[in-house]
């Protein structure tokens, strides 16, 4: 679905991905680990048309998105949830979702993708009318995943999505990740929680200061010496 070959992004002087090749194929998850600052974060922006690449490409099926604008992107049905949820504060929690909504390949079918988001998220239906500032950390980033899932993404890229929560509400969004594989998305998942994230993920690359160091079967990579060692701390 996703290819990216040979990606190299500059911001300024300074090089931040340097010859990045990746492929996310359909209805798998495919994880994006490493230190903080390894470049995760810019490789989604370029994906998504936030940054420019110095060289490479970028290609969606048979798409090239390389020169795309970012909104031409989202309309492919490449959707990014960003790092920090970017809520809109002062809306409810309903609207925040309709908002996703209004481009012409989710408007059509907003209210019943709203009815899978609710079932996906029973906790937003209880939450519709209050302000997305109100809610709980957790509840945000149910919020900000629901809202990615109502653009109608073919893929859906998420940027450090366990990031400050607690525990428990971190197995709760690794286990919502699945149940969005089980039910036919694709996903992009960009964390540093990297034994969660390999846990499920079905293929993994792991970023060390802007390069694909290892990459291989989720499980693969979470079983690698040199990754435990770097990584898990044994």
């Amino acid at each position: 679905m996703l290819k990216v070959e040979n990606l190299s992004v500059q911001h300024g002087a300074f090089k931040a991905l340097f010859d990045v090749s990746l492929s996310v194929p359909d209805q798998s998850i495919v994880s994006i680990v490493g230190a903080n600052g390894a470049g995760k974060t810019t490789l989604l922006n370029t994906v998504s048309g936030l940054l420019r690449p110095s060289s490479g490409h970028v290609w969606f099926d048979d798409l090239e998105l390389t020169s795309m604008r970012g909104h031409r992107i989202a309309r492919q049905g490449i959707v990014q949830v960003p790092e920090g949820r970017k809520l809109f504060p002062e809306m409810t929690v309903t609207d925040n979702l309709l908002s996703a909504a209004m481009h012409p390949r989710a408007k059509p079918d907003r209210q019943r993708t709203l009815e899978e988001v609710f079932d996906l998220f029973p906790v937003l239906r209880e939450r519709g009318s209050q302000l997305a500032r109100t809610l709980s950390g957790g509840e945000q980033q149910m919020l900000a995943i629901g809202r990615g899932l109502m653009a109608k993404p073919r893929l859906l890229m998420l940027d450090e999505p366990s990031l400050g929560l607690a525990p428990l509400l971190v197995r709760q969004i690794f286990a919502v990740v699945q149940e969005l594989r089980r039910r036919g998305h694709t996903v992009l998942l960009v964390e540093q929680n990297v034994r969660q994230s390999l846990l499920i993920a079905d293929y993994a690359y792991v970023l060390e200061v802007g390069r694909v160091a290892f990459e291989g079967p989720g499980q693969e990579v979470l079983h690698d010496q040199h990754i435990r060692q770097a990584y898990l701390g044994r």
